[in-house]
């Protein structure tokens, strides 16, 4: 059984994700930072239903954590397919930003990106089967007013995740970007009513977490395997 880990695992996406994977049949590893009771809880649930997970906490922003965490788990074998999730936001118009609220969250998701994604790439390199998959933002492709940091950590990602799919487009590893674009979610509901999301989505709704789920899943099976260096979004035709 293929083993996957989900960073940021129990939220709205994430936990979409992990359901996605393990009703595909992967042994899911539910990563969580300041949550493991939610991580916890998501893991009894896919047991229930009759998969395979369980539940790990880490900082994805500290590396030698990271590391401690990755290295117990490689113990038992690779993990082959990841998707790093994990992502804050702390938004503020740029010239009101603090230099903490910048940093914060480049460490999280483009540090973390790093701090997880390297450890795990040689194991997936030496089975010759690999599948690496970050959830990015439409903030990283347009831009967005008051996430300057959130914008910048994201876009690097994808640059980022190009430049490692070409390193491991012959080791049979492929890395590929989600880019969802408004998601329903509990933070969603309270940052867009049903008129703004009208005008901001062609589709005049917000996406599910299911529909994110579903193109990871897609990308996380054998079927993508001549997928690789793309940054693919779900926001229901933005531009």
């Amino acid at each position: 059984m293929k083993r996957a880990l989900v960073t940021g695992g129990s939220g709205a996406i994430g936990a979409a994700i992990c359901r996605r994977l393990a009703a595909d049949g992967l042994h899911v590893v539910i990563h969580a930072h300041h949550n493991l009771a939610s991580a916890q809880n998501l893991c009894a649930e896919l047991r229930d239903s009759g998969g395979s997970a369980e539940a790990i906490q880490f900082d994805v922003a500290d590396g030698d954590a990271t590391q401690i965490a990755l290295e117990a788990l490689l113990e038992s074998g690779p993990i082959q397919v990841l998707v790093n999730n994990a992502g804050i936001h702390d938004d503020a118009v740029f010239p009101g930003m603090q230099r903490q609220q910048w940093r914060r969250v480049i460490d999280v998701s483009l540090h973390g990106f790093f701090n997880v994604t390297q450890p795990l790439s040689m194991p997936m390199i030496r089975t010759r089967w690999g599948r690496i998959i970050s959830v990015s933002s439409v903030a990283g492709i347009t831009g967005n007013r008051g996430q300057t940091n959130y914008a910048a950590a994201k876009g690097a990602l994808h640059a980022a995740s190009k430049s490692l799919a070409l390193e491991l487009a012959t080791r049979g590893v492929t890395v590929n970007v989600v880019a969802p674009g408004v998601i329903s979610s509990d933070m969603t509901k309270a940052l867009f009513d049903k008129d703004a999301i009208a005008n901001l989505v062609p589709m005049k709704r917000a996406g599910k977490p299911e529909e994110v789920a579903a193109l990871v899943g897609f990308l996380a099976s054998d079927n993508a395997a001549y997928i690789t260096g793309q940054v693919i979004s779900v926001n229901g035709g933005m531009a």
